[in-house]
């Protein structure tokens, strides 16, 4: 879901002096991939994209991106239905009454009545302000990487199904899914004020400080970042090994959260004895 990393020593890549978030990873007999982290959502001006991009989907036969764009209108239709309360719930019996309140009174601001949001669930009206507009969507790198591969015929596939893709967020708890809520509005206050910006530090590869940036959000609730991001990172690694070991170059593109740190992407594939070299 967006892009952070970090270095220690010479154990993790250094991404601060590269250009994008994309590596090429082999092993021992020769057998390549290539990784991409992405921002989910970008505006007309972040374009165009760093040209690693392009030149690793160009050398590839394959894209795969977190979930399969195939299953989407099928997935979207579940993952709306998930996220909203049964007849008769709502909101307000879900979360601390403190949050409410600012949700009512955040949503004045945008002339929206309250009967239109007391029935979402908090993760849910956390996509729902992340992506608040198909435009954004439309121009995120997976979708501007899918729109080439089409063109050029390339199978595009995901690493998740439907079901596994939703779960990451319907599972959350009441407790989990309000702090996912309050972990966006906090992060936009940072940023409004001066912190990091996503995008920039993404577009310079600075994944240190987008790494930092990402673990500084969870801090407080470490167990949601482990859900979130390093647990799903587990599960892709076997399914990443396998597109090494197919004979096909694979380009696997996730949300650059996923590459960084401790637990991320890379340091993983760099446990089990890959070469990891950034482009």
């Amino acid at each position: 879901m967006c892009a952070f990393c970090i270095a220690v020593g010479i154990i993790f890549p250094r991404c601060a002096d590269a250009d994008a978030c994309v590596w090429k990873v082999s092993n021992a007999n020769g057998a390549l991939l290539y990784l991409g982290g992405s921002i989910h959502a970008l505006q007309p001006g972040d374009y165009p994209l760093p040209g690693q991009y392009s030149r690793a989907l160009d050398a590839s036969s394959h894209l795969v991106l977190e979930d399969d764009p195939k299953a989407s209108p099928e997935g979207s239709k579940d993952l709306i239905k998930a996220g909203q309360y049964q007849k008769g719930d709502s909101l307000k019996n879900h979360v601390d009454p403190r949050t409410y309140d600012y949700l009512r009174h955040f949503f004045a601001l945008m002339n929206v009545p309250e009967a239109k949001f007391m029935r979402l669930k908090p993760w849910f009206i956390n996509l729902v302000l992340s992506y608040p507009s198909d435009q954004y969507l439309n121009l995120g790198v997976e979708s501007f990487l899918t729109k080439r591969a089409k063109a050029e015929s390339k199978p595009v596939s995901g690493l998740e199904g439907v079901r596994e893709h939703n779960q990451v967020f319907e599972a959350l708890s009441d407790r989990e899914s309000e702090a996912l809520l309050l972990i966006l509005f906090i992060n936009a206050a940072h940023e409004s004020g001066g912190g990091v910006n996503v995008v920039d530090a993404w577009r310079q590869g600075d994944t240190n400080v987008l790494w930092r940036s990402f673990h500084d959000g969870f801090r407080d609730f470490p167990s949601l970042g482990e859900r979130m991001v390093e647990a799903r990172n587990r599960n892709w690694i076997p399914k990443i090994e396998g597109y090494l070991r197919s004979g096909q170059t694979y380009f696997v593109v996730v949300g650059a959260a996923h590459m960084g740190g401790p637990n991320g992407v890379l340091a993983l594939l760099r446990e089990r004895g890959f070469k990891i070299e950034q482009l």
